[in-house]
């Protein structure tokens, strides 16, 4: 059903700002820039070589101005959600609704690049917190016009969405929603003593979900709250952050055999960042 993480939305402040900081971390400029007048918001996006992040910020008053107002109001910035990619929504529209017993709803969209004036439009399907257990979550399909190409970046040194790291309290709620109603691959389910909870990794598109479970009394409930960049080369990834006046701590062996890992302290909205290579 799902065969991407297609995005991932950060929500700003100052989206001016927070394009120079992202930029100075990634190496390279954003390839899109656009607002959304209708919902009173814009963006900018970042291109990787497996997905983009989304930097979205409030413009003017708008239906999704007031989300993006009220998550700032009571989270500050950070992961705000993530997009799920589709290729036949109309199919999974029909699926996905008999399985959670709603009846989802398709939207289109469209955006104009403010740097090149391409265009491009997708069809959203926005999933009921409910259903998502209090993460925003959206499928999306392309449906015309693209992103410009990705281009690996010589400097950059970073250039792919390793995993993103989601927090919560009901693991196998979550095993049913990802597993089971999205169809995502759950490629790890294993108890973490140290944790007194569970490591569960959903895998799609050599990209992986990263949950932390651990099982507590009240309603089922999960959080995005960090995410892993890969890179090359982190020695001279963590040379060129430091040089640009990054925040972000030696370089050392990572949890997971063969892996070396450094985090980013600073440059990322305050969302926990870490920077790996895998040898």
């Amino acid at each position: 059903m799902i065969n991407s993480i297609d995005h991932i939305l950060i929500a700003v402040k100052d989206l001016d700002n927070s394009i120079q900081e992202f930029t100075t971390v990634f190496g390279f400029e954003p390839a899109w820039r656009s607002s959304h007048p209708s919902l009173g918001t814009e963006n900018a996006l970042f291109l990787l070589e497996n997905t983009y992040l989304e930097l979205i910020s409030i413009k003017e008053e708008g239906s999704f101005s007031e989300i993006i107002s009220q998550h700032l109001e009571d989270k500050g910035e950070g992961i705000f959600g993530i997009a799920l990619g589709v290729k036949d929504i109309e199919m999974i529209k029909e699926k996905l609704s008999k399985k959670i017993g709603e009846d989802l709803k398709i939207l289109t969209g469209k955006g104009i690049n403010n740097i090149t004036q391409d265009e491009r439009h997708w069809k959203n399907i926005f999933i009921p917190r409910n259903i998502t257990r209090g993460v925003f979550t959206l499928l999306i399909e392309h449906t015309k016009g693209s992103l410009p190409e990705y281009k690996e970046q010589e400097n950059s040194l970073i250039n792919r969405l390793d995993h993103i790291v989601l927090n919560s309290n009901d693991p196998d709620g979550l095993i049913d929603l990802y597993r089971d109603k999205y169809e995502i691959r759950l490629a790890l389910d294993q108890f973490v003593e140290q944790w007194g909870g569970r490591m569960l990794f959903f895998r799609t598109n050599r990209t992986t979900i990263e949950a932390i479970g651990i099982k507590k009394d009240g309603s089922p409930e999960d959080s995005l709250w960090g995410l892993a960049w890969t890179t090359k080369d982190i020695k001279k990834a963590h040379k060129r952050l430091l040089d640009a006046g990054v925040s972000i701590t030696d370089v050392k062996d990572g949890r997971k055999p063969n892996t070396l890992v450094a985090t980013i302290k600073s440059h990322t909205s305050n969302i926990p960042t870490l920077l790996i290579q895998h040898l």
